[in-house]
């Protein structure tokens, strides 16, 4: 199966929670909207005249946010852990695998 990350999102899929890397610094944040254009799993909205997190458990740790945002207002480790495990399966058309069960265990979390 070829995914582009648009459909990726589309899959519904949710992580663990209480997991993501993702930090928003508000005192940095413009309200420029770009982290909202470019999420794929709407973590994001307006709350005013800036951004805050509303569903922080849907990031997958793409980036795009944090690459995107001109102010430096957001950081996420990307491609880290189970999320970048369960993105390449769904890409590959595998199960996830990151080894994260130890020795042996080849399936995510």
């Amino acid at each position: 199966m070829n995914a582009s990350c648009s459909e990726v999102a589309m899959f519904g899929l949710r992580y663990l929670t209480n997991v993501t890397t993702l930090k928003l610094d508000s005192d940095l944040c413009t309200g420029c909207r770009m982290c909202l254009d470019v999420c794929p799993h709407a973590v994001f909205a307006m709350d005013g005249r800036k951004v805050k997190i509303v569903d922080k458990d849907a990031c997958m740790e793409c980036g795009a946010c944090a690459l995107n945002c001109p102010h430096a207002a957001l950081h996420v480790a990307a491609g880290v852990g189970c999320a970048a495990a369960v993105i390449s399966g769904a890409l590959r058309g595998t199960a996830p695998s990151c080894d994260c069960g130890g020795p042996g265990k080849s399936s995510c979390c």
